[in-house]
């Protein structure tokens, strides 16, 4: 009885070597499209570097007076406001200005 158990398990075990095994599909190519943020520069390429002030503190230093550094501090004032109007302008168009 035990030679025919152990018949039947080795039958049993041998006969699921025997069977076919079911045909693979295709493999299945999906094209998924991802919408990834890529970083841009805020300042410009054209952006160029600031102008040379005349009111450095070497020139009011070496001013010959008072009337000569207020001239300069007049002469530097205009380009101040011109670079920093320029300026505020590329900081507008930063993304993250905005909040």
């Amino acid at each position: 009885m035990t030679r025919l158990a152990v018949a039947a398990v080795a039958v049993l075990a041998l006969s699921g070597c025997t069977a076919t095994p079911h045909p693979e599909a295709e493999p299945r190519i999906v094209t998924v499209d991802k919408m990834v943020p890529v970083a841009s520069p805020c300042v410009p390429a054209t952006l160029g570097s600031a102008p040379d002030y005349p009111d450095t503190d070497e020139a009011l230093k070496t001013a010959s007076g008072p009337a000569q550094r207020y001239k300069l501090i007049g002469a530097g004032r205009p380009l101040r406001i011109a670079r920093l109007n320029e300026l505020e302008g590329v900081v507008a168009g930063c993304p993250k200005a905005a909040k």
